[in-house]
């Protein structure tokens, strides 16, 4: 499975086509589509194409799921001996991207509608296994020793 390392929101991410992420929020509309074209690092089956700083002609297209909150983070400052006491509470608005597929150079490396539709290899019949003929059967399958 091919991946990239993406900078977005300020931080780098580890991308795989077909998985979703929580970044940083983003100025996008629900269920559009954005391409993120800071990639640092490609990838796909061995083979690794690295940036200097970002990897030329290669970008990343995430469709945009939802807007979103984080976890409620505690703040809690305290000054001993002073009587001093502070408690806040954050939480970080968050963007949900889904990634639909690495591109290096126009091509293609990978989409979560790609791996969908791979056929499937079906097992055998029991109508062609009845035909095809039984093995030989050995001494260590039938039980018996070779002392005997």
């Amino acid at each position: 499975m091919p991946y990239a390392i993406v900078e977005t929101s300020g931080t780098q991410l580890r991308v795989e086509p077909g998985r979703f992420y929580d970044v940083n929020r983003l100025e996008a509309d629900e269920d559009s589509t954005i391409t993120l074209d800071r990639v640092l690092f490609i990838e796909d089956d061995g083979t690794v194409s690295i940036g200097q700083p970002l990897v030329e002609g290669a970008t990343v297209e995430a469709t945009v799921m939802r807007h979103l909150r984080g976890r409620k983070i505690i703040v809690y400052k305290m000054r001993p001996k002073k009587k001093t006491r502070k408690k806040q509470g954050h939480r970080q608005d968050l963007t949900r991207i889904m990634i639909d597929s690495i591109q290096v150079g126009g091509r293609q490396l990978g989409s979560k509608k790609a791996s969908a539709s791979q056929p499937v290899v079906e097992s055998a019949t029991e109508a062609e296994t009845a035909d095809a003929p039984a093995p030989a059967p050995t001494a260590a399958a039938s039980g018996a020793s070779e002392t005997e």
